[in-house]
């Protein structure tokens, strides 16, 4: 009776101590303490069954043998072995003779240790297996059955808790997940909103959404080029949200916002300890895209170490985590976008060109303001209407001439500037019409474009854009278009149509 009281005395400690753990860690250091107080064996392990494997990797290995072979994280195949005879049976399997009977796989493994015994007990989850405590012994010999009931009722605890462990620690990471996808998903409300700043009839911005919504059902790489305030994470939220993966998140990376040395930390995460000031282990943006879409806005501004490790997650779809031993497979769409030059960051090297050419698979390029003069006036009224409530104003109209004066401006900072011009005018505008007075544009800009941006082409547009909005596309007549072009109406019209310029329509 002294022998059972002791046993139960020594199983009601182990069971508040393993039930009191919260992470896996601390659960595997709390049954090596315990076991090496409770079980005075020469070997003691846990292992748990793995799937993938169809194995039983070890997690748990204390042992007085001066010579180990199955060590931690070693895996013991299922067919074949005495943990797959207790796993299949659920019943508890022991070997008394080692040395003059092995029937099992592992077992000269455990003659080479010096044992004499072997014990199998199954860790039992009501009628689930989930692992295997094993413990040996150097002498041999039949178990006595008080000993016996014991492993069996210590094995229940260690079992119990493993699975309540482990599900506290699901539990944590879908807590922990869905608070950043929250995050994610809000940014994404708001982006989608602003998905009617997609306005525009000119022929060369709706070729720009066509090739978006072609591009969109796929799993294709996307690189969208355009100077600052055109859109482009505009035209990838309308991406994502146009393909498969738009349940998912699209989580946004500023590749120039980082610190050089924290851009892989951001995109890859980084293990606890991995460097200085890394207290906890992080997961990184592609990980959190899982099975949506990463927006890498500003690639150009990537440094040469990080795009090497981007190049390989788009090859292997494998992530490396700072500090990380196994890489972590993701499923992840890529939409990056750049306002820079990349073939020449190629040629002078400061851009790999391997990475330019795995990104540069669906390329969409989203014209300036300036070349499509006659999406203006749209766009104008649109931001009028957008801004009311904000603003609290109630202008009917933007003035005509006012109107002239923004289709004859080249608009360096794109929509976004036009964006600002419209609320800019808005504060500052008295009675029904508003105004947009010449101080609110840039002055030296409004008569040339960018010589490295134009063409002859986009010159005619501009020009051929304009005179039609100043005459609210009176093509003939006097004071008409063609009048004022000093050219035949015919050819007017044919320019236009060669141009792809399209009438706007009030809003």
């Amino acid at each position: 009776m002294d022998i059972i009281k002791r046993n139960y005395q020594a199983l009601l400690a182990v069971a508040i101590e393993l039930n009191s753990q919260r992470d896996t860690q601390s659960l595997w250091q709390t049954i090596t303490e315990q076991m090496t107080k409770v079980i005075p064996w020469a070997r003691v392990s846990v292992t748990l069954f793995d799937r993938e494997t169809d194995g039983f990797k070890f997690y748990v290995v204390t042992t007085t043998m001066a010579n180990v072979v199955l060590q931690r994280d070693a895996v013991i195949p299922r067919e074949g072995s005495g943990m797959g005879w207790a796993y299949e049976h659920q019943a508890m399997h022991i070997r008394p003779r080692l040395r003059e009977t092995q029937v099992f796989l592992e077992d000269p493994w455990y003659v080479e240790e010096g044992l004499g015994r072997i014990i199998n007990v199954p860790l039992l989850v009501k009628k689930t297996c989930i692992g295997i405590l094993n413990i040996g012994s150097v002498d041999s010999g039949e178990l006595d059955p008080v000993d016996e009931e014991f492993l069996a009722q210590v094995a229940m605890q260690m079992a119990y808790a493993i699975d309540h462990v482990q599900a506290y620690e699901q539990i944590d990471r879908l807590r922990k997940q869905l608070t950043k996808e929250n995050v994610y998903l809000t940014e994404e409300l708001r982006f989608t909103k602003n998905l009617g700043n997609f306005v525009g009839k000119s022929q060369i911005f709706q070729q720009v959404l066509e090739l978006a919504r072609d591009v969109a059902s796929t799993p294709a790489t996307v690189l969208i080029t355009g100077e600052t305030g055109t859109g482009k994470e505009l035209l990838a939220q309308a991406i994502h949200d146009w393909s498969p993966r738009k349940q998912k998140p699209m989580v946004r990376v500023n590749c120039a916002a980082f610190p050089a040395g924290l851009v892989e930390s951001e995109l890859f995460g980084h293990e606890k300890g991995a460097f200085t000031g890394a207290d906890h282990r992080r997961e990184g943006r592609f990980e959190l895209a899982q099975d949506g879409t990463l927006f890498l806005d500003e690639i150009g501004e990537m440094p040469l170490e990080t795009q090497a490790k981007l190049l390989r997650v788009l090859q292997d779809g494998m992530v490396d985590r700072l500090g990380g031993k196994q890489p972590i497979p993701v499923d992840v769409r890529v939409i990056a976008a750049t306002n820079a030059n990349l073939p020449q960051a190629v040629k002078e090297g400061k851009f790999r060109s391997d990475l330019f050419y795995r990104l540069n698979v669906f390329p969409i390029g989203i014209p300036p303001l300036r070349n499509r003069p006659e999406d203006i006036p749209l766009l104008a009224r649109h931001f009028l209407e957008q801004s009311r409530p904000k603003l609290n104003r109630s202008f009917d109209e933007i003035e005509p001439d006012s109107l002239d004066r923004m289709i004859q401006y080249s608009w360096p900072g794109n929509v976004r500037e036009l964006e600002n011009v419209i609320e800019r005018a808005m504060i500052v505008s008295k009675g029904h019409r508003l105004r947009i007075e010449q101080r609110f544009l840039t002055p030296d800009e409004s008569d040339s474009f960018p010589s490295s941006q134009t063409t002859l082409q986009d010159v005619e547009r501009h020009h051929i854009a304009s005179t039609l909005a100043s005459t609210n596309w009176q093509i003939e007549g006097p004071g008409g278009t063609a009048q004022q072009l000093g050219i035949a109406p015919s050819t007017l019209r044919s320019r236009i149509k060669k141009l792809g310029l399209q009438r706007p329509t009030r809003s």
